[in-house]
């Protein structure tokens, strides 16, 4: 057995694995948030952005494969690590476990993260094949956008699907640190106020994107 594969069968090894995907995932949604903003700037702007984006070809497809990797080693460890968790406790706290110093974001990260998992295969059909726009027009985020959240329904999912990206990306950044062994247990740690910062950032970019796009201020 390969020194990898022997650490990935640990407990230690699926956190630590979780803590360098969920950082590869954080760092695209910072850079796709600001990309996203260009949308204020006009339709030109974005519009420029999208154009010398697909323009790259195999770099875009292989920063793709990248996150699709990463998106896949991080739910199978999310779950095979849930499944190692129950079978170290098949019987349920009495009275049900009562959260002490844990955190919302903390005790939703389970639903938060099927939920978001549900988003982004929507997103995906809706902003990047299509399929789930009704007037999706290739290379021409600005229309897309402008035109995508005019129905309440697809603009109220996502609204509910950013609260779980912001929580999820907070609990991910901060715990991160620990997973991988750089941050030490702190009554005050500096990296909690980075992470709820960071991730309230790319929780209002993107919140304020949908809300622009559903009263039609953009276009």
């Amino acid at each position: 057995m390969t020194r990898p594969r022997m650490l990935w069968q640990t407990t230690v090894g699926k956190k630590a694995v979780m803590a360098v995907t969920g950082l590869v995932l954080a760092g695209y949604l910072i850079s796709h948030v600001l990309a996203n903003l260009l949308v204020f700037g006009g339709p030109d702007r974005i519009n420029r952005y999208a154009a010398l984006l697909h323009g790259t070809g195999g770099a875009l497809w292989g920063a793709r494969l990248i996150l699709l990797v990463a998106v896949i080693l991080h739910i199978v460890a999310a779950v095979q690590l849930t499944l190692r968790s129950r079978a170290a406790r098949p019987q349920p706290y009495a009275g049900g476990r009562v959260p002490q110093a844990s955190t919302l974001a903390g005790r939703t990260i389970r639903w938060g993260g099927a939920l978001i998992l549900i988003f982004l295969v929507y997103h995906i059909l809706h902003f990047t094949t299509g399929t789930a726009h009704p007037d999706f027009i290739e290379l021409d985020p600005y229309h897309n956008v402008s035109t995508g959240f005019r129905n309440p329904w697809v603009a109220g999912f996502y609204l509910l699907a950013m609260i779980a990206v912001g929580l999820h990306l907070y609990h991910g950044l901060w715990s991160s640190g620990r997973s991988l062994g750089v941050a030490q247990p702190s009554p005050r740690p500096f990296q909690r106020g980075l992470a709820r910062a960071v991730a309230a950032a790319v929780w209002l970019g993107f919140t304020a994107i949908v809300v622009m796009g559903f009263l039609e201020r953009i276009g």
